[in-house]
């Protein structure tokens, strides 16, 4: 617990329920134990995250205002299935800027679309709101999308991993890997590309040309949860791993 730290701005307990829970079957491979959510409330648009708060990645690099910082994040995520089949991001993050690391601040966020069917989402914007399916905006703006249909009946757990490859002259690479938990355990990964995501990744260009915006440097990453007018939506989330450029 003391590797990770609730990000400022995260809902309150009462209206976002969270916890280490044996009541959602976990992942292949994984030991029992999930972290789920569970919203408690029909009217709250939000987020609750947590980032890794260990030495060295709290933040990771040395300035947010230097190209310097990257790194990559892992984990197995689920949209839980419940009688709500929309309203809800599970998403894991790297690159959150700020001091003090909010659900309002800006970050790169790998995560399930808010929809039904739904697709594995790269977004770039504020935590605070998901992915939804009309992020093209200022706030929170959809990079990529990939071209594999899932529903909630499916009952999947999907394992993916983000890299962010920050460049010498500024400009970041972001690569995105998922591993097939039907054949693979969480702990065992076989990293191949997401269907639909450039294999070369997306270049998040310091002349903000491919997202309209500059490019995110260094800062903090985790995973987060986000609801939108949804009563017991649900996700989970397992076998999250973080990494740093050195």
């Amino acid at each position: 617990q003391l590797d990770w730290k609730d990000l400022e701005g995260s809902l309150s307990i009462s209206s976002l329920k969270r916890g280490v829970t044996a009541g959602i079957a976990g992942p292949n491979g994984g030991n029992g134990y999930v972290y789920g959510y569970n919203s408690l409330t029909s009217d709250v648009v939000g987020a609750h995250a947590k980032a890794v708060a260990i030495a060295e990645f709290a933040p990771t690099g040395t300035s947010l205002a230097a190209p310097d910082g990257g790194g990559s994040a892992s984990c197995a995520m689920k949209r839980v299935s419940s009688t709500v089949k929309t309203g809800m991001t599970p998403f894991l993050f790297i690159c959150a800027q700020g001091a003090n690391p909010s659900v309002n601040d800006r970050a790169y966020m790998l995560g399930l679309l808010d929809s039904d069917p739904y697709k594995i989402v790269l977004a770039k914007g504020v935590m605070v709101g998901g992915i939804v399916e009309s992020s093209d905006d200022a706030a929170t703006k959809i990079l990529a999308v990939g071209s594999t249909q899932y529903t909630m009946a499916d009952g999947l757990w999907h394992h993916l991993k983000l890299n962010a490859i920050v460049q010498p002259n500024g400009d970041v690479v972001l690569k995105v890997y998922e591993s097939n938990l039907a054949i693979r355990t969480v702990d065992n990964p076989n990293w191949t590309p997401v269907p639909g995501f450039d294999s070369d990744g997306f270049i998040d260009d310091v002349l903000e040309i491919n997202s309209g915006s500059s490019p995110l440097w260094g800062g903090h990453l985790g995973y987060g949860f986000a609801i939108n007018n949804a009563l017991n939506v649900r996700g989970a989330f397992d076998a999250f791993q973080a990494f740093r450029t050195v």
